[in-house]
């Protein structure tokens, strides 16, 4: 087997300390978790994380950042099966699973909760963490406009319009998750399905404005 270029040792040790990273937050939480155990469960030396990621709060960041992309890659892979349904009803059916799944994530709603929790004065990791909300609406608005884009008036057009934008829609979506998460990870009793049949007039709604 061909031996590593420092540049592919380099990359898989990232990756190493990423997977291990996140298994230990999520398990955890921030607060408990430390950069100690997350070297040694890895299998590397503290001076590794420290080569690869800047401190604590940058290597959450980055766990943070590869689940938003996981999980809104997941939904941009179910956006774009939906586009090829019949109608609404089978579309809102789809997501409603994906909606049940994801906001029933615990671990995840938590660990998210506790990060913004500690950005509370500390304007830099709030830097942070609004960046990565930013990116993540960008993300969801890019997977609504092959499914709204017909429909929907242009971000970029300035005439008025009683419509929202992709992005306005977007941003909703993202509020009304991170509330429904919220709910879920104190109460897993909490319902999904109002924001299912929501979902589903609003694709209704869609449809009757395409005949």
């Amino acid at each position: 087997m061909p031996r590593l270029t420092r540049a592919e040792q380099q990359a898989r040790t990232r990756t190493e300390l990423l997977a291990t990273a996140r298994e230990q937050f999520l398990r955890a939480g921030y607060a408990a978790t430390s950069l100690d155990g997350i070297a040694a469960a890895a299998g590397y030396s503290k001076g590794a994380v420290y080569s690869n990621f800047r401190d604590k709060p940058t290597l959450c960041g980055a766990v943070l950042e590869g689940i938003h992309q996981e999980k809104l890659g997941e939904l941009a892979a179910l956006a774009a099966d939906a586009a090829g349904f019949d109608n609404a009803d089978e579309r809102a059916d789809a997501f409603g699973e994906w909606i049940e799944r994801t906001a029933g994530d615990v671990g995840w709603t938590m660990l998210e909760l506790e990060f913004v929790v500690l950005s509370r004065h500390d304007e830099e990791l709030s830097a942070m963490i609004v960046g990565l909300r930013e990116r993540a609406s960008e993300m969801v608005t890019d997977m609504l406009q092959p499914l709204f884009g017909d429909v929907l008036p242009d971000p970029a057009d300035d005439a008025a319009s009683p419509l929202p934008t992709s992005a306005d829609l977007a941003d909703l979506l993202l509020g009304a998750g991170i509330g429904l998460g919220i709910q879920r990870a104190v109460d897993p009793r909490v319902s999904v399905k109002p924001a299912v049949e929501a979902l589903r007039a609003a694709l209704r709604l869609v449809e009757m404005m395409r005949d």
